[in-house]
């Protein structure tokens, strides 16, 4: 019992830290598109860089939200371990 319960553990560890780590890696793969994007659009319309500037933060902010979303699953994950508390009322009603 103990060996499942390390082993639930362990993995559900392994699973917050790709919910950060891939959230941050598209979080900056997306900001370095946007801001490329924005810099190539600015540089061909000058005139339209206020507010491209403004729609660019409004999506930055929604991109941002994604990983931050990742992140608080992943703190839910650790500390109120839904996966392993039905293991142990399973293990509990198995015996």
């Amino acid at each position: 019992m103990e060996a499942i319960i390390s082993n639930i553990s362990g993995l559900t560890a392994v699973a917050a830290a790709l919910l950060i780590g891939l959230g941050a890696c598209g979080t900056a793969i997306g900001f370095g598109i946007l801001g490329g994007k924005f810099l190539e659009s600015s540089a061909r319309q000058p005139e339209l860089a206020t507010g491209l500037m403004i729609k660019m933060f409004i999506v930055a902010g929604l991109l941002d939200a994604i990983a931050m979303i990742g992140v608080g699953v992943a703190f839910w994950l650790i500390t109120s371990n839904p996966i392993l508390s039905t293991a142990l009322e399973l293990l509990k009603n198995a015996h």
